[in-house]
């Protein structure tokens, strides 16, 4: 390491991943679910939120909109 650095003379770059940052965020999912991306996530050595996260992403850019059906109670 040097003693001092001259910042001057840098080149510094912008950092490429800064508009990709990732938040973590707390969801609710049915068991089965989880179960489905974790196997998927065994047999393609991709991390399951990993795979949760691109399956979201592809229904956004086709801009899906999810078919929600309440079951009615009592």
């Amino acid at each position: 390491m040097r003693k001092q650095y001259n910042f001057k003379e840098m080149k510094w770059k912008a950092n490429p991943y800064l508009g990709r940052l990732k938040k973590s965020v707390t969801i609710r999912m049915d068991q089965d679910v989880i179960e489905y991306f974790k196997d998927l996530s065994e047999k393609t050595g991709t991390p399951y939120q990993t795979l949760v996260n691109d399956f979201l992403r592809s229904c956004k850019e086709q801009k899906m909109t999810p078919k929600t059906i309440w079951k009615k109670t009592g």
